[in-house]
This record gives structure tokens, C-alpha cells and sequence, in this order.
């Protein structure tokens, strides 16, 4: 029986795996292999005019988020120190402005109407109707946060643990054994956590409290998505390629090439199509995945360092955040 913090790391295509790091007679010897974390590419000028509408923003955009239950589109903004609320896709008024005295370094959403910001020693709860934020205490600087069914909160924090809280009993349990928690999945009743300085992936044992089966994850995963079959959408910006991942057993089921220096992952449930953007060439690109490998099916212009994005769910626009400062893009996918 594993230890809570044990780890088995493999890498695999379809049922083939590879072992990594296995059992050890003296565990103390066991030292997980690092990475310097990928980042997004360094994008050049914009030399082609971006696709839809730019929407003037004014600060450096951090990470786009569009929540259902409000149609509020969430942008993070400056030095991650602001939040931006535009409410039912309208982004010619001005924003409602939500100052905060401390870096947000990810934004995510919870039922409700509720996104929840991970910060240093603190998770902040922000009601997108009223504009009200409360705060959670965290023990370490939080990375990444998600909500689990049963209204718990998981907290990834930078030294690698993972925090369990419940906000109305103040318990906690600790699950530690990675390096960073640098995003959080949570599928049905399944939490996977990606690991920016292992390139994994790996699956959380909630109710032991330990860590389970980890894959790797390319040679420079940066970010994830889900999406409504219950898969785990990966950028591998170092290796140029998407990957998905099952849960019911963690296991990869699809990679192939996306572009240069894929970054920002979002997913559109109703028209099926993941968006990925590629933050080498200024470009976000759509992938039809229900064949068994990637298929592209549109390619865009976007705005300069396009490192994040979000899609409108009801009517399908894409919705692209520029690092450099030069706005928020919107592009109208579905005809009308």
C-alpha cells in the first residue's frame, strides 16, 4: 500500500507505459527529476491585423475566465493585483474594477457565481454579482484553487502540497510530494493536479490523502483545461503539442502537434472544439478532437502575446487576453 506523498511517474500512449520512478527499499533515496517550469514564448510584434474586435483594456491581461451562471467575463489584470468584471459580453462599457492588495496568481470558477482567486496565505471567494470578495487563510503561497464537489476547497501551493479545506469546519488535510501545484482538474470526483517542474500530471487520492498515478507530461506542460467528456486538456509549450488525458484511470489518450509554443487552453462544449493559443506566432487555433487525434478546424490572428483564453459559452466567442497590454480580443466562432 503507497504512503500518502508516494509518487509512480510513467509516461504513456494509449496502455503502454513507461516506468520512470519506482519503489525503493530505502524511500528517503527517491528524488523527483525537476525542470526549470515552461513559460509562454516571448511573442513577436502583431504584423497581421487580429481577427473580430479588440477591446481597448488598458492594462496587461494575466487570464481570461467566462462564467456561465453570470455570463461575466473575468479578466485579471495589471499586476495580477485587479480584476476586471464585464458583465454578458459587453465590453464597450467600463468594466467594474475589483482592487485586491495582493497578487492573484490564478483565477477559477466555483457554482454559484463565484471565481476564486489563489493568492499568497489566502484564496479569495468574489461574488461576480455583487463585486463582494471574503477571504479564505491559507497556509503557503496558493498557485492554483478548485472547488470539489462536496464544497471543499483544494489549494496547490508553491512548495508542492496540496491543502483540502473546508471553510465551514476550518479542517484541512495536507497531501504533499510535488514540486509545485501549478493547476488543478477536477473531473466528476476525480482531482488531478499538474506539476510545472515534473511536467506531469497526476491524480489525488482526496479521501487517503496521497498522491496516485502520475504521467508525464510532454517536456514543458504549462497549462490545463477540462472539458464536458471528462478529459484533461494539457499544453506542452516546450514540446509543441496538445495532450489529453482520461480520469476514470489517468491515462493519456491523445497528443499531437498544436503549433509553436502552445500556452492558453479553453474548451467549447457545445460546438466541440478546443481552442489553443500559440504564443510564437500569435495565433489561436481550433482543434476538432473526436477522431482520435487532433484535427484542425480554424486558425486566427490574435493579439500580441495572446497567453490567455476563455470561450464565451452561450454564443461561442473567443475571448483573448494580450500580456503586453494590447487588449481583449473578441472573435465570433459560431454562424449565425
Amino acid at each position: 500500500m503507497g504512503r500518502p506523498g508516494a509518487r509512480v511517474v510513467a509516461s504513456c500512449i494509449g496502455v503502454a507505459f513507461l516506468l520512470v520512478t519506482g519503489c525503493s527499499s530505502n524511500s528517503d533515496e527517491d528524488q523527483a527529476i525537476t525542470i526549470a517550469p515552461a513559460s509562454a514564448a516571448q511573442s513577436p510584434a502583431q504584423n497581421t491585423t487580429p481577427a473580430g474586435v479588440v477591446h481597448p483594456v488598458g492594462v496587461p491581461i494575466e487570464s481570461t475566465t467566462f462564467d456561465p451562471e453570470t455570463r461575466t467575463t473575468v479578466v485579471l489584470g495589471g499586476e495580477g493585483n485587479q480584476v476586471l468584471l464585464f458583465p454578458a459580453g459587453d465590453f464597450t462599457a467600463p468594466p467594474r474594477v475589483i482592487p485586491l492588495d495582493d497578487t492573484v496568481a490564478q483565477v477559477s470558477l466555483a457554482p454559484g457565481g463565484v471565481a476564486l482567486l489563489a493568492m499568497n496565505t489566502q484564496v479569495g471567494r468574489l461574488d461576480l454579482r455583487t463585486g463582494e470578495v471574503t477571504f479564505v487563510p491559507a497556509d503557503g503561497d496558493v498557485r492554483s484553487v478548485a472547488q470539489l464537489p462536496d464544497g471543499r476547497l483544494a489549494m496547490g501551493l508553491g512548495n508542492g502540497e496540496i491543502h483540502i479545506v473546508n471553510t465551514e469546519t476550518n479542517e484541512s488535510q495536507v497531501i504533499g510530494g510535488l514540486t509545485s501545484v501549478d493547476g488543478l482538474a477536477v473531473v466528476g470526483d476525480s482531482l488531478t493536479a499538474l506539476d510545472r517542474g515534473q511536467t506531469s500530471v497526476t491524480a489525488i487520492d482526496v479521501p487517503a490523502a496521497a498522491l496516485g498515478v502520475a504521467l508525464r507530461a510532454g517536456e514543458g506542460a504549462t497549462q490545463l483545461t477540462t472539458d464536458h467528456y471528462g478529459r484533461i486538456l494539457v499544453t506542452d509549450t516546450t514540446g509543441d503539442e496538445l495532450l489529453a488525458y482520461t480520469t476514470d484511470t489517468l491515462m493519456l489518450r491523445q497528443r499531437f502537434p498544436a503549433g509553436l509554443a502552445p500556452y492558453a487552453v479553453a474548451y467549447d462544449d457545445t460546438a466541440d472544439r478546443a481552442w489553443v493559443t500559440l504564443t510564437e506566432t500569435n495565433e489561436v487555433v481550433g482543434f476538432d478532437l473526436s477522431s482520435g487525434v487532433g484535427v484542425e478546424t480554424a486558425r486566427y490572428p490574435t493579439v500580441r502575446q495572446p497567453n490567455s483564453v476563455t470561450v464565451d459559452t452561450v454564443n461561442g466567442d473567443l475571448l483573448i487576453g494580450s500580456a503586453t497590454g494590447d487588449g481583449l480580443q473578441q472573435i465570433p466562432t459560431r454562424s449565425s
